[in-house]
């Protein structure tokens, strides 16, 4: 487990090989969550702006979650008491069916909590990243992180 004092600014976590996702994935989320008809019907995605079926913005961003969750080779997990929130989200591009994506994130920032001395706050910055590197989404997410026990 890694505590707040081992967490270091500036640096890197690649999460694993990520995935592709699929049409079938993509309908079964946007029918549940958000049944716009370029997310359920294909034929009527290639008609729209965005030219195919691609996941909602909800469902991009629960990918994100997914994502990092991951972890490759021996990285260890941060101590995460809770999430304290999330800015800066921004869809870059369109997250298309057969795209492969897996998720980067860099530590940006780092303090003592002011109403928890047994912890700090972490904030990280994710990208959720095709395998050419394009980016599809970005967000930045602070983290409640336990010190360690004395």
């Amino acid at each position: 487990m890694q505590y707040f004092e081992e967490v270091r600014v500036d640096s890197k976590r690649e999460h694993g090989p990520g995935r592709v996702i699929t049409a079938e994935e993509i309908k079964r989320f946007a029918a549940e969550f958000d049944p716009m008809p370029f997310h359920t019907d294909e034929e009527a995605a290639k008609n729209s702006m965005l030219g195919g079926l691609c996941a909602a913005s909800s469902h991009v961003l629960a990918l994100g979650v997914q994502l990092t969750h991951e972890r490759e080779g021996e990285v260890e997990a941060m101590a995460v008491s809770s999430a304290l929130g999330w800015d800066e989200v921004r869809l870059r591009s369109p997250l298309y069916a057969g795209d492969h994506v897996r998720a980067k994130s860099r530590i940006e920032s780092k303090r003592e909590s002011a109403s928890r001395p047994d912890c700090g706050i972490v904030t990280l910055l994710t990208e959720i990243v095709r395998l050419d590197g394009s980016v599809v989404a970005t967000y930045k997410v602070s983290l409640l992180v336990e010190k360690r026990p004395v």
